[in-house]
């Protein structure tokens, strides 16, 4: 019989690992499975593992070949699988017990070619967050699309998904060899894709290797591990700008936030002649487009600009920085007629180095933290405790604005301050009959910078509001 959904493992020397892999893919409670394995040429354990598995169960089903590479290995398995879905895992990962049954059930329910759902960390037999898919499922939407749902674009591994296998087949997919081999296929799935189905449940538990030999994704600083990144980059970015141009500007900014990073690491940790990874380092922000660079949030500017300069002793300076802030770094306010907002990093107009003021600007990543702390009834009126700040900027704001607004109408309320943050202000109800339900608007000013936004809930982070129901002075609703 047909089984609904095969299950390719690549396998290449995880003998530490395979046993945990292979026993998750099993106790699946999706039962109607089959699981290929494909040995890329192993040469520790691997294999009896997988023999092992494959002699116990008849759902599992082994298959061989020289190295070739994770993406040959599961190009072999796709053709070898029977499946009606097609589901991908790496043979030092873990597969929670319900997540095929989960994608699967969704595809089954909506038509769309392919789910995909969050992930997390296994190191050292711990789960912590995948930094790589933060972000991404933290609002889950099915029959979206990635030029709808663009944080999608922040999902760049195969692994978490099961794919329609009529879909595969029609769209053409196919691994390309080298490793990163899953960072084009996920981005051609996600944007050929009629709809994509999103679940917020983890569905994997990706490993960072403690023993034997380190993945690839541990190796990302070494010189041809960086090459093979550049060429998925570019694999990706010449498709997008066929098939899907808007997204560009999302995936740039990705690859500045995420992969540049490792550029930084490999020279930091360079000991010789850093000129083949300068090298490597200019063509890679080459195939980024300039404006995305431009617009990178200012320490990154600041590592770029000099990146670009080759000076590797100022990077690894200010990359030490930035490891060393326990909290965000700061923000100051420079210029007496004139105020500009700069991020307070190492080489602020330092006269040997010269790095242009611009580099430094950090007025666009302001941005007003204000939340209501409390609101409480005193028989006469509401008496509103807020606290009001500018996120990265340790100074008390000097003006202070609050208004209640339900959109048709404007109540100004009278403030006043309390310590370096908090602000009070009383709220008759009679102001408010007639209208509702009410948000909590703010404007902040100092030193030219004018800021504003909705106050938030202290406590869940949502907009905060309140209504008066009918003409009740003392039935304020205020849900908290």
């Amino acid at each position: 019989m047909i089984p609904l959904l095969s299950v390719i493992v690549p396998i290449y020397n995880v003998e530490p690992y395979l046993t945990e892999c292979l026993k998750s893919l099993a106790a699946q409670t999706l039962e109607d499975l089959e699981v290929v394995l494909v040995d890329d040429g192993s040469v520790d354990g691997s294999r009896r593992i997988a023999e092992d598995f494959v002699s116990r169960d008849d759902r599992f089903v082994l298959i061989g070949q020289r190295n070739l590479g994770p993406g040959p290995a599961r190009n072999q398995g796709i053709r070898q699988a029977r499946g009606t879905y097609l589901a991908f895992a790496d043979g030092d990962d873990v597969v929670p017990p319900e997540a095929y049954e989960l994608l699967v059930g969704r595809l089954a329910e909506t038509g769309s070619d392919l789910a995909c759902g969050a992930v997390r960390r296994l190191v050292d037999g711990e789960l912590e967050e995948s930094i790589l898919h933060e972000k991404v499922f933290r609002r889950p939407q099915l029959c979206t699309h990635i030029t709808d749902k663009q944080v999608l674009i922040r999902d760049r591994t195969v692994w978490n998904k099961v794919y329609r296998r009529d879909f595969w087949e029609r769209a053409g997919l196919a691994f390309p060899s080298g490793i990163y081999e899953d960072v084009p296929v996920a981005m051609q799935a996600h944007v050929l894709a009629t709809s994509v189905d999103m679940v917020g449940e983890i569905v994997y538990h990706w490993r960072k290797r403690e023993e034997g030999q380190t993945s690839i994704t541990q190796r990302r600083s070494e010189l041809s591990n960086l090459g093979e990144r550049l060429a998925a980059i570019r694999s990706v970015r010449a498709f997008l700008d066929e098939r899907a141009p808007e997204l560009l500007d999302g995936f740039d900014a990705l690859v500045l936030e995420k992969d540049t990073v490792f550029l930084f690491q490999a020279l930091e940790r360079c000991e010789g002649d850093p000129g083949p990874l300068l090298e490597l380092a200019h063509a890679w922000l080459a195939a980024l487009g300039p404006h995305v660079l431009d617009s990178a949030p200012s320490l990154r500017r600041l590592e770029l600009h000099l990146l670009r300069r080759g000076l590797v002793a100022e990077l690894r300076t200010v990359r030490e920085f930035r490891r060393g802030r326990e909290d965000v770094t700061r923000v100051v306010p420079r210029g007496l007629r004139t105020t500009n907002w700069y991020g307070d990093y190492p080489f602020f107009r330092d006269r040997r180095l010269r790095i242009p003021d611009e580099v430094f600007d950090a007025r666009e990543e302001l941005k007003l933290i204000a939340r209501v702390e409390s609101c409480e009834w005193t028989g006469a009126e509401y008496r509103l405790r807020a606290y009001v700040g500018i996120h990265r900027v340790d100074r008390k704001v000097p003006k202070v604005g609050l208004w209640l607004s339900d959109g048709r109408r404007r109540v100004p309320l009278e403030t006043r301050r309390r310590g370096r943050y908090g602000v009070v202000a009383a709220v008759d109800p009679r102001r408010l009959e007639g209208g509702g339900p009410w948000r909590l608007q703010v404007r902040a000013e100092i030193r030219g910078l004018v800021l504003k936004n909705w106050c938030r809930d202290a406590a869940g982070g949502a907009v905060w509001r309140f209504s008066v129901p009918g003409w009740s002075r003392s039935g304020m609703d205020i849900p908290q």
